[in-house]
């Protein structure tokens, strides 16, 4: 991929943030869950599966359920992403691997994390996981003006801030939709999955980040 012939201090690693650098899949997202639809039935008076239904048809047709509830509801994006987002037992619910932060350090140039996610809640994730130092910035749900990736609000914000060119970013992200925008924006792509198969937006397929420092450079050429 074009980003590997790049000299490595000229890199610029963009990091998803959930199922990415941590697997929210065993703790945080059913918990996550939870909250959302308890805030649903109490805001909205729906019973459980009609909420369940409504978080998963906006997550799927707008990349969050925020973001369709601002849409149809005239939600207040800062009050349902606090309510919703509270896990006072986060140190015990993140899953990581210790390697990570050694896998990071042999990665050089600027690496940024791009979440979804509202700043509280990813700064208390990349706290439980001790990685918070190693990150150059943070770029949240509210940086976007509450539009999610894919959409290209975020990115411009980042490259903007950072004064970058989007050939030397790579994303790594797990979701197939945010690196589709980042490949139309110029960026080389990463995607995080278990599937051998991977779409030709897609520069490189990892199983994990771990796995980066091995190989990200082998496909320069």
């Amino acid at each position: 991929m074009r980003f590997a012939r790049l000299p490595p201090s000229r890199r610029v690693w963009i990091f998803d943030l959930d199922n990415t650098l941590h697997d929210a899949r065993v703790h945080i997202f059913p918990s996550m869950h939870l909250q959302i639809g308890d805030w649903l039935k109490r805001h909205l008076g729906l019973d459980e599966d009609a909420a369940n239904q409504l978080r998963q048809r906006y997550w799927r047709r707008y990349g969050t359920t925020l973001h369709g509830l601002m849409r149809h509801h005239g939600t207040d994006p800062r009050g349902f992403l606090w309510e919703t987002h509270q896990f006072p037992d986060i140190e015990r619910m993140v899953v990581y691997d210790n390697a990570l932060l050694h896998a990071l350090q042999r990665l050089q140039g600027l690496k940024l994390v791009f979440t979804n996610a509202p700043r509280h809640y990813a700064e208390a994730v990349l706290r439980a996981m001790r990685l918070h130092r190693y990150f150059d910035a943070v770029y949240t749900i509210e940086n976007t003006r509450y539009r999610p990736k894919p959409a290209f609000a975020g990115f411009h914000v980042l490259l903007r801030v950072h004064q970058l060119d989007p050939h030397r970013c790579a994303l790594i992200d797990d979701s197939l939709d945010n690196l589709r925008a980042a490949k139309r924006l110029g960026m080389s792509t990463v995607w995080v999955s278990p599937l051998a198969q991977r779409p030709g937006y897609v520069d490189l397929r990892v199983g994990s980040v771990l796995e980066l420092p091995r190989l990200a450079f082998r496909y320069a050429g």
